[in-house]
Parts: C-alpha cells; sequence; structure tokens
C-alpha cells in the first residue's frame, strides 16, 4: 500500500439466513404407529374445527356419532389399517386405508396446527410403504389445494369427478422390461 499504511479488505460476514417453519419442521422426524384410546379425544378435537371441516368437505361429529363411527368404521373394521401421525412425538392427525366398494381408498386427517409442515406428505408416503395394494384410491374436496398436492406429490393421478369431489389413484408401478441384447 502506498504511503506505508496497510491495506484493510472489508469482508462481509456471511448472513445466517434464518429457517423458515417448513425447513425447521423437516429436522422432525415423522412417525407412524398404532392408534391408542389416548388419540381419538385428540382427533375428535382436530375434526371439529370449522376451517378442517371446510377443508375436508364433510361435517364434523358430535362425540357420541365420532365415538361410534370409530369403533364400528374404523377400530372395529379389520380390513382398515388405520395409525397415528406423531410429529416431533406429538399427535399430529390419523391415516387410515380401508376398502370400499371393492376399492381400497386411504384418508388422513391432520390437525389445523399442524398444516403447511409437511406432515401430510411424509405420512402419506410412510403409509405407501405400509400399504402396498395397488391401485390405491382417494377422493378429496375439489377446493382442497393443498390435499391435492399432497396425493400428486405422492404419485397419485387424477382420475375424475364425482359430485363436487375428486377421485385420485396410485396404480401400480409398470413392470420395467429386462433388455440384456434380446
Amino acid at each position: 500500500p502506498a504511503l506505508g499504511g496497510s491495506a484493510h479488505v472489508l469482508r462481509r460476514r456471511p448472513t445466517a439466513i434464518a429457517p423458515t417453519a417448513r425447513h425447521r419442521d423437516m429436522r422432525y422426524e415423522i412417525r407412524l404407529r398404532n392408534v391408542e384410546p389416548d388419540d381419538l379425544p385428540i382427533f375428535f378435537e382436530q375434526q371439529l374445527d370449522d376451517d378442517a371441516t371446510r377443508m375436508a368437505g364433510f361435517p364434523s361429529r358430535d362425540r357420541a356419532a365420532f365415538d361410534a363411527h370409530w369403533a364400528k368404521n374404523i377400530l372395529g373394521n379389520p380390513a382398515a389399517v388405520i395409525q397415528t401421525i406423531l410429529f416431533a412425538d406429538k399427535v399430529a392427525g390419523n391415516i387410515g386405508s380401508w376398502r370400499q366398494d371393492a376399492f381400497r381408498f386411504v384418508g388422513y386427517w391432520i390437525g389445523k396446527e399442524y398444516w403447511g409442515r409437511g406432515i401430510a406428505t411424509r405420512a402419506l408416503g410412510r403409509m405407501l410403504l405400509v400399504v402396498t395394494e395397488r391401485p390405491l384410491h382417494a377422493h378429496v374436496a375439489k377446493h382442497n389445494l393443498a390435499s391435492i398436492r399432497v396425493l400428486e406429490k405422492c404419485g397419485f393421478k387424477f382420475e375424475h369427478e364425482e359430485t363436487g369431489e375428486l377421485l385420485f389413484v396410485l396404480r401400480p408401478a409398470p413392470e420395467r422390461e429386462e433388455r440384456f441384447g434380446t
């Protein structure tokens, strides 16, 4: 440097980018486990939320109807596979698969406080490893864009519309032909 001074190089320190809630939440594992009796009151409260029922496209049930539905159609159905979704070791919702009219379906319910964190997509991805039967069907309210996106991310394809609902189907992966010079 001229005149015997020292050179100073201005260097900016790298600024840490604050992670978004979604990125922070990706560090938490999503686990599926069997439904326990203590999960049912949480599921009941989750299905009472007005925004959630609008998104799902069907009304909530009162406690007696909820308990009867779970006892008979879900926990009492030997063909059903039902799991509690755990996020950071807290009950975030439930996911299940059942037979209906000779088809296998899948559906889930995520508590509103857990929306927008990628939980449904990760839970459905894990459920697809448990329920391997294909084709697998899913109904979704046509205005529920978040659930439509979850299904698409997991490989489901739009099939057709049925009275305000959309039917998505996950078909078996096509068999790959092995070509070794034949």
